[in-house]
């Protein structure tokens, strides 16, 4: 079975490769993902807002990685999540709308902990399960009615 993968997720794995590609954990580089939902990409300045100014999260984009053409296969906000957390389709990965995450499958955080990582998981989560994967978490309970599939 051929394995698909998204965009963001091959190039999280470029990353990877590349940070692991570094001696020793002092080389390594810092990574910071920030995942925001329910905005166009033009909300954020470093995106070319003419209206919000967002100079801290400007200065991230400067001075790191900004991706600019990279999209998700789901507009849906918990399966774009396990989407961009996978690597696979909302149908491999099990999460098509409001259900149930299978933290025992691969992800990124997993990845990022096995080349000596410590990751964690701040904020909107929305996937019903802990999140697996993160040294640690600290997610926002009660995000609104969630039915289990």
């Amino acid at each position: 079975m051929k394995r698909k993968t998204s965009l963001l997720a091959r190039a999280v794995g470029i990353a990877l490769c590349f940070a692991a590609s570094f001696a020793s954990a002092a080389q390594r580089p810092n990574i910071l993902f920030i995942m925001a939902d329910d905005h166009a990409a033009h909300a954020i300045s470093a995106y070319g807002s003419k209206v919000n100014r967002t100079p801290n999260l400007d200065r991230l984009a400067k001075q790191g990685l900004k991706l600019n053409n990279c999209f998700v296969v789901n507009s849906i906000c918990a399966p774009s999540r396990a989407c961009i957390l996978t690597g696979k389709y909302s149908h491999v990965n099990g999460v098509t709308v409001f259900n149930r995450f299978d933290g025992s499958q691969w992800n990124v955080a997993k990845e990022l902990q096995a080349a000596g990582y410590q990751t964690a998981m701040i904020g909107k989560w929305h996937l019903i399960s802990d999140p697996e994967g993160f040294d640690y978490w600290s997610i926002l309970q009660g995000q609104g009615r969630m039915a289990l599939s």
